[in-house]
């Protein structure tokens, strides 16, 4: 029987920290700025909660959909489906339980979060299709990360502002560029098998001189964001940390040195996303 351990490593829960700390930065932005009559503490876990569900939704369904593909590839086949910790027919429950509970808790923040959450699923589960018939998955995956801060915004407020849409284009770049920088591992697999990637496409020189280009938009977009906010040490040390560590992922890793992917996804874009959500959220309280 699998344990909630298989369940935590089937959906890298400890992933979630890449789009997290951008809707709990929007969610503070929103908060500060509008001051709205809610319970802070209770719509802080409501959103909390529904980043954890439909976190659980996007990996649950992705590896479900993946099972057949993640089983071939040596890199992936020790995953929980392939290697038999989870069932099939498990994984997908879990992935309707979070479903279910994600447009629950969604519903009961505010109408609109309500009626766009089956929307918000709809996008992040689409996602696991994408590469069998289009190199731009990643930007697909962007876009379903993106949604976060846009979400979180819209649980305090019931609508969404410039603000919010320029946090979710800073994730949507961000993440599709450090997810081409992830699919160079399996290239060649995808190229066997007919699976659609930037890096299955074109050369490891010219994906990661696309992932740059995804990466320096997310900077200069970040730039744009931060001159709606009050300006402060804090504001440039936050933002300074977080393009520097995006330029240090396309320094450790190059077209002949690949070794180090591991690190600038995991680690690099955690410290990336945890520093900028922390030195601004500062900021925000601070010196707003």
């Amino acid at each position: 029987m699998a344990k909630i351990s298989d369940y935590l490593r089937l959906v890298k829960f400890s992933h979630t920290i890449f789009a997290m700390p951008f809707a709990l930065l929007s969610f503070t932005y929103a908060w500060l700025t509008t001051e709205p009559e809610a319970n802070i503490y209770l719509l802080l876990a409501e959103v909390v909660g529904c980043m954890v569900f439909a976190r659980n939704v996007a990996m649950g369904f992705n590896r479900w959909a993946d099972r057949k593909i993640d089983a071939e590839n040596p890199r992936t086949a020790t995953r929980e489906i392939p290697a038999g910790k989870i069932s099939a027919r498990g994984a997908i429950i879990f992935v309707a339980i979070n479903a279910l509970l994600f447009i629950t808790l969604a519903a009961l923040i505010n109408p609109l979060c309500g009626w766009l959450s089956p929307v918000a699923l709809a996008i992040v589960m689409a996602y696991s299709y994408c590469k069998r018939f289009t190199s731009l998955a990643h930007i697909v995956l962007g876009i379903s990360l993106g949604i976060a801060p846009v979400g979180a915004y819209m649980a305090v407020t019931g609508t969404s502002t410039l603000e919010c849409w320029l946090l979710a284009l800073i994730v949507m770049t961000w993440c599709s560029g450090f997810d081409i920088i992830y699919a160079l591992q399996d290239a060649k697999f995808d190229r066997e098998r007919g699976l659609h990637s930037i890096p299955a496409r074109f050369s490891a020189r010219t994906s990661l001189a696309i992932s740059t280009i995804l990466h320096l938009t997310s900077i200069a977009l970040l730039a744009l964001f931060a001159s709606f906010q009050p300006q402060s040490w804090l504001l440039y040390v936050g933002c300074s940390l977080f393009a520097l560590i995006l330029l240090a992922e396309h320094y450790i890793v190059t077209p002949t040195k690949q070794r180090n992917i591991g690190i600038a996804f995991g680690t690099f874009n955690a410290l990336a996303s945890v520093s900028l959500a922390l030195f601004l959220i500062a900021n925000l309280i601070i010196c707003g």
